[in-house]
C-alpha cells in the first residue's frame, strides 16, 4: 500500500506574512506621528497659555503700582515699556483713555511669529498677541 503524502502549494501561501507586517508597521507609524502631532500642540498650547498668565500677572502689577499712588497717576503713564526679559518680543503701555480709567496692554510675538505690518485696534503697538486690561482709579 502506497501512501501518497501532498503538500499544499507554497505559491498560494508565499507573502501574506509580509504583507500583514507592513500593513501592521503602517498602521503603527500613523498612530505614532498622531502621538507626536498631539504632543507638539499640547507644547505650543502650553506655552501660549503660559504668555497669557505673564502678560494678566504684569498688567495686575502695573496696575497696583498706580492703585498705591493715585496723586502721581499722570506722572506713571508711560509710552511703550520693553518687557522682553518676560516675555519674548514683549512691550507694555499705560495710558488714560477715558477721565479716571487706565489701560495697561501687553503684546508679545512669540518665537517664530511675524508681527502684523500695522498697529491696529486693541493692541496698538507691533505684537502678535495683544493682553488689555482696563481699571478705574481716582487719583482726586
Amino acid at each position: 500500500m502506497l501512501m501518497q503524502i501532498s503538500f499544499p502549494l507554497k505559491s498560494a501561501q508565499q507573502g501574506v506574512v509580509i504583507i500583514e507586517t507592513m500593513i501592521a508597521i503602517l498602521i503603527f507609524s500613523f498612530a505614532v506621528l498622531g502621538i507626536v502631532g498631539l504632543q507638539a500642540t499640547m507644547v505650543k498650547n502650553t506655552t501660549d497659555a503660559k504668555y497669557r498668565a505673564d502678560a494678566s500677572y504684569i498688567a495686575q502689577q502695573r496696575l497696583g503700582r498706580l492703585w498705591t499712588d493715585p496723586t502721581n497717576l499722570g506722572n506713571n503713564l508711560e509710552a511703550e515699556t520693553d518687557i522682553s526679559s518676560v516675555l519674548p518680543g514683549g512691550l507694555v503701555t499705560v495710558t488714560q483713555p477715558v477721565a479716571n480709567q487706565i489701560r495697561v496692554t501687553v503684546g508679545w510675538t512669540a518665537p517664530g511669529e511675524t508681527p502684523p505690518d500695522v498697529v491696529a485696534e486693541p493692541c496698538l503697538m507691533l505684537v502678535a498677541h495683544c493682553y488689555n486690561t482696563i481699571a478705574s482709579i481716582n487719583g482726586d
